[in-house]
């Protein structure tokens, strides 16, 4: 379905200390959520479950937490997340199953496939929710009856949509906008089973009213605590007094670059804005992580995000504790011929090791002033990780274990992701 002379336009903007840059940017970010996702393989699996309270969980006894649960048992104030003692007492008629681990992921991994053969840009957030960049793609699925460019990709994602009903037997629901956190607002607002976009200039009409549990972001801690202040709404969070506004001041920032229309700039785009799913000790599938460009020539450039992407990857991996054997290099050109090469080594998950792979398969691919649109890192052949190797018996001696990585989870475990960074590649030359 890709054909040549794609060009796709950037949806970056700039967003920094209260100060907006940017240039309007049509809505092109589309976040697509699998709805009620363990439930509806449930109901694949066993059709007489079909318009039943269902909640997947546990089936037995009163512990653990509720997975998923049917529109049908959440009228009765059932949640994801909520303790299974309280949704028994909520809705003690509903059917409650175990959760049944790898039996979902083959579903979700046959939906990414077919978003990808609307984008090629499609990201994983977790098992059920994808983001998917549309930026350019106007002029290939344009009919005349589309009004505009906005209509051309909203009768598109209602198509996606559709496919994944009819191929894979999973209802979704998709919300589009100038930034994932509007496209991910209104992915919940289009359930179930639809799709809604938030044009561009009509952000302030969307987001104002809604309650501030359903920005991004805002857990149930900061909730309570905005419910406190009197603030319910996004929209009284931008109307708060200046006190309340400093308290609250990066949901502020945030909330009010979506009411502007800011396109993401993101977390550095290395590190998606919504965590990626990687439940500990997961070793089935592969790990990945990709950067979009708008056409990049500059090879210390395109190294400086392999070795961003080789960092997060490998942080993935040892949140897991596994290593991997098998190391991918994607890389897509301006004109979307796109190349992947692999090189399989001992077991590792230390970003210096991975990197020197990926730097390797790229210098030894990548066509010199070739502009690039994409790349990407791999991680598969997955293994458990073992322990770590002794330290050496005397403070001369040395060892081969590339060192720094626990010592860097651990900070990143307390102050954040960004806390601390590994070194980037300038002009050729590591730092």
């Amino acid at each position: 379905m890709l054909r040549g002379g794609w060009r796709a336009a950037p949806l970056w903007g700039t967003y920094q200390r209260g100060i907006h840059v940017f240039s309007m940017q049509p809505a092109r970010t589309c976040c697509l959520d699998l709805d009620t996702f363990f439930v509806s393989v449930e109901r694949l699996l066993n059709p007489a479950l079909v318009g039943q309270p269902v909640v997947v969980g546990a089936a037995t006894g009163l512990r653990g937490v509720v997975t998923a649960a049917s529109y049908e048992v959440r009228a009765f104030g059932v949640r994801s997340g909520m303790p299974i003692r309280e949704a028994r007492a909520l809705a003690p008629h509903a059917i409650y199953l175990d959760t049944r681990h790898g039996v979902y992921g083959p579903y979700a991994a046959r939906v990414k496939p077919i978003l990808e053969r609307y984008t090629p840009v499609v990201r994983t957030a977790s098992i059920d929710e994808f983001f998917l960049d549309f930026g350019g793609c106007e002029s290939l699925y344009r009919v005349p009856t589309d009004v505009d460019g906005c209509a051309t990709i909203e009768r598109t994602v209602r198509a996606m949509r559709q496919a994944i009903q009819d191929e894979v037997g999973l209802p979704a629901s998709a919300g589009i906008g100038t930034n994932r956190a509007i496209a991910k607002m209104a992915s919940g607002a289009a359930k179930p089973a639809g799709v809604l976009m938030v044009r561009a200039g009509s952000e302030p009409a969307f987001v104002l009213p809604l309650p501030v549990r359903k920005f991004p972001g805002i857990g149930p801690v900061t909730e309570e605590k905005m419910k406190a202040s009197g603030i319910l709404t996004l929209g009284q969070l931008l109307q708060a007094s200046s006190a309340e506004t400093e308290r609250f001041r990066r949901m502020v920032d945030a909330v009010q670059a979506c009411v502007d229309g800011v396109t993401d700039d993101g977390d550095g785009p290395e590190r998606p804005a919504f965590l990626e799913h990687d439940p500990a000790g997961a070793r089935m599938g592969s790990l990945s992580n990709e950067r979009t460009f708008g056409n990049e020539r500059n090879q210390a450039v395109i190294e400086h995000w392999l070795l961003a992407l080789c960092e997060r990857v490998c942080w993935r991996a040892r949140k897991r504790s596994i290593m991997a054997r098998t190391f991918t290099l994607k890389l897509r050109y301006s004109d979307f011929e796109t190349i992947t090469r692999a090189r399989t080594r001992a077991a590792t998950h230390h970003e210096r090791e991975v990197f020197d792979v990926i730097r390797g398969l790229f210098r030894e691919n990548w066509v010199a002033g070739r502009a690039v649109r994409l790349v990407g890192v791999q991680l598969s052949n997955l293994e458990a990780a073992g322990p770590p190797p002794p330290p050496p018996p005397n403070p001369n001696q040395t060892t081969s274990r590339p060192a720094g990585g626990t010592a860097i989870d651990k900070v990143r475990g307390r102050f954040g992701y960004d806390a601390i960074r590994v070194g980037a590649t300038t002009a050729g030359r590591e730092r």
